[in-house]
């Protein structure tokens, strides 16, 4: 049973900025100093993981860069829960379990669906670099095989798409997406079982972000909630380049700071502040999207990650920027109203996607191939 949270002062962002500029000013030169050194490239490591394939690379090189574009994929607080076993034929893929988010995704569904962001990433990366594909789903163990085929390459703009895919979490223009390039997505090829609820209409969107309000103000008011997010918050450039994982705050447009200010900010949030942040950025895109499945599950969560990847990469190929606000799906009560009210019936929602054109952020980091391979 859940207990109250100890009752905290409120900062809203004006006094965060004035406490950030406080401690830039009195307290931490030399962390300023170091935060901001030249050596301290974000940008370049972010680059790193991000290199073209080695086309050129045979046999178990191969099978590395697929594994490197597979952890390109999205995935739930940029946690990377994901390990390799690299054969000769073939990719597995499996979850790494100290890496799952026990307040925020207690059964493990958000986990399985980056898996299978990052499942379609290596297919779309080992079709293109010349293999047919088999995928062998985690029905009864907790592994996804991929036994590859040597054949023709196929050429594909989601290929080229996979270093560039970004969970691009600024504000939108609020300019409706290109009607050649709506029905494109609509008409994206799925996987058995998952099904797309695209959200155009004002009426529509408004109910979604009722519902997006309603999450956030649960999460928000839920203190276990706020320490597992601090937990995988990444205040600086310095936290974020020790552990090549987690939510970087200048991936979002907030400051960096030292981690004792930026704790003692997420803390504080004002549910209601963080609501009307939250609802702002879904107001300033013209669209949203709710994948949706037909049963619960490991393999359709896989599957309902493979359709996501898929479409973010064809977005991305279409210059379209595309952020998830799965706040209501997080929160069970809210996700059933949330079904009934967008009429989806049976179909049980897993993600929700707003999209539109907006001015991309810094890119997530990503810890090195070698440390996701399961040694031989």
């Amino acid at each position: 049973m859940n207990t109250s949270p100890t009752p905290r002062r409120k900062l809203n962002r004006r006094d965060f900025l004035k406490l950030a500029a406080v401690v830039g000013v009195a307290g931490a030169g030399g962390y300023l100093l170091y935060e901001y050194a030249p050596w301290l490239d974000y940008d370049q490591q972010a680059q790193l993981a991000r290199t073209p394939f080695e086309t050129g690379a045979t046999g178990p090189a191969q099978m590395r860069e697929l594994a490197r574009y597979a952890t390109l994929a999205a995935n739930g607080h940029n946690t990377q829960p994901w390990m390799f076993n690299l054969r000769e034929d073939g990719v597995d893929i499996y979850a790494d379990f100290s890496r799952r988010l026990p307040i925020v995704d207690p059964d493990d569904r958000e986990l399985w669906i980056s898996l299978g962001c990052a499942l379609e990433n290596l297919l779309v990366a080992a079709r293109a670099t010349g293999h047919t594909t088999e995928v062998t789903y985690p029905d009864a163990d907790d592994v996804i095989r991929v036994q590859l085929t040597p054949d023709a390459a196929q050429e594909s703009p989601l290929f080229a798409a996979i270093p560039q895919r970004q969970n691009t979490r600024s504000e939108y223009n609020g300019q409706a997406v290109e009607t050649a390039q709506l029905d494109q997505l609509i008409e994206l090829p799925l996987e058995p079982g998952i099904a797309l609820h695209f959200v155009t209409g004002t009426e529509d969107m408004e109910t979604v972000v009722e519902y997006v309000n309603q999450g956030t103000l649960s999460q928000y008011a839920d203190k276990a909630f706020l320490d597992e997010l601090i937990d995988w918050l990444r205040f600086n450039k310095k936290e974020a380049l020790a552990s090549l994982d987690g939510l970087f705050t200048g991936a979002t447009g907030n400051p960096e700071v030292p981690r004792w200010v930026g704790q003692m900010f997420v803390a504080g949030t004002n549910p209601q502040q963080q609501a009307d942040g939250d609802t702002a950025k879904l107001r300033s895109a013209p669209h949203a999207l709710v994948i949706a499945s037909e049963s619960e599950g490991k393999a359709s969560w896989v599957r309902t990650g493979q359709v996501y990847e898929r479409m973010a990469l064809t977005m991305t190929s279409l210059g379209i920027q595309s952020a998830f606000l799965n706040q209501p799906l997080e929160v069970p009560d809210v996700r059933s109203q949330f079904q009934s009210a967008l009429g989806l019936g049976d179909t049980l929602p897993q993600l929700l996607i707003r999209f539109g054109y907006g001015s991309p952020m810094p890119r997530s980091l990503r810890r090195p191939v070698e440390s996701v391979v399961i040694p031989a």
